[in-house]
């Protein structure tokens, strides 16, 4: 990789371009030490007491800042939080102590049941104080604030009374939470649902933006689909671009999922993030 990307003390704050460190380069990494700003694992894979995939998450942290990115709390859901998924999450952050931590707006829980899939929720009223209150208890039972991130979408609705921005805004300024952006998932959603993704962009309060993430998709047509499982697009780093332009630099995440390439790959899809990145920053100077 020809580009150094930031480091941060592994005891701060994510900073630069990281990665999403997957089972498969943990070896890797500890053993190469690339200079990557952090990296951030999915916290739901690590509930557990012990084990090879925790101890090498200890190793990890003890090298690079680390955030925690969750799937799994159905913040939008209207049934009551899983006590249980919270109480290993809060073991999980007291044990990592990451620089971040974050969740998405969607639900996934009904009936007891959890479902693989982070599905949407109309941005009401009556959803605002759902997904409102249950970052009010996370956060109080955590101790510490978390990101909320946009998903990607793939139907509307509506009887939708808001936009996401105003809607996450609204939840910013209800909770004191901060926002994950994924700029690929606006991307995917602007063309889904036929809205201006600069405009979606223009309306989210840059104050609240702490994380930004960037991922593949695949092109169905009619229809774009997050997939986690190519490289980021090109008219994606331009909207990256973009963003960075107006927000100033912010920790900024390669998301890849599926078909998972060789470590090389990632890092070199951060260090152009990174680049991006420095060419705000002397705009800016």
């Amino acid at each position: 990789m020809n580009a150094r990307i930031p480091c941060a003390d592994r005891t701060g704050a994510p900073i630069g371009a990281g990665i999403g460190l997957r089972t498969c380069h943990f070896r890797e990494i500890l053993r190469q030490r690339p200079a990557i700003g952090w990296v951030e694992v999915h916290s739901e894979n690590y509930f557990c007491d012990g084990g090879q995939p925790l101890h090498l998450l200890d190793k990890v942290r003890e090298c690079y800042p680390v955030s925690l990115h969750g799937v799994g709390l159905s913040l939008g859901s209207a049934e009551p939080l899983d006590r249980e998924h919270l109480a290993r999450l809060r073991r999980l952050v007291g044990r990592i102590e990451p620089g971040l931590v974050s969740e998405h707006l969607s639900w996934s829980m009904a009936g007891g049941r959890h479902l693989n899939e982070l599905l949407p929720l109309p941005c009401t009223d009556e959803a605002l104080a759902v997904v409102a209150g249950h970052l009010d208890q996370v956060q109080d039972i955590l101790g510490r604030q978390i990101l909320v991130e946009n998903i990607s979408s793939y139907v509307g609705f509506q009887q939708s009374s808001m936009t996401e921005p105003a809607f996450l805004s609204e939840l910013v300024a209800r909770t004191g939470c901060g926002l994950l952006l994924d700029v690929n998932n606006v991307y995917v959603s602007a063309h889904n649902l036929d809205f201006d993704a600069r405009e979606y962009l223009a309306a989210i309060p840059a104050e609240a933006v702490a994380e930004i993430h960037l991922a593949g998709h695949a092109n169905l047509g009619r229809m774009l689909v997050d997939t986690h499982g190519a490289a980021v697009a090109p008219a994606v780093w331009a909207l990256y671009a973009e963003t960075i332009a107006r927000l100033g630099p912010r920790p900024s995440l390669i998301e890849w999922d599926n078909d998972i390439p060789p470590l090389a790959v990632l890092l070199a899809e951060a260090a152009h993030a990174a680049v991006v990145m420095e060419g705000a920053d002397g705009i800016a100077a």
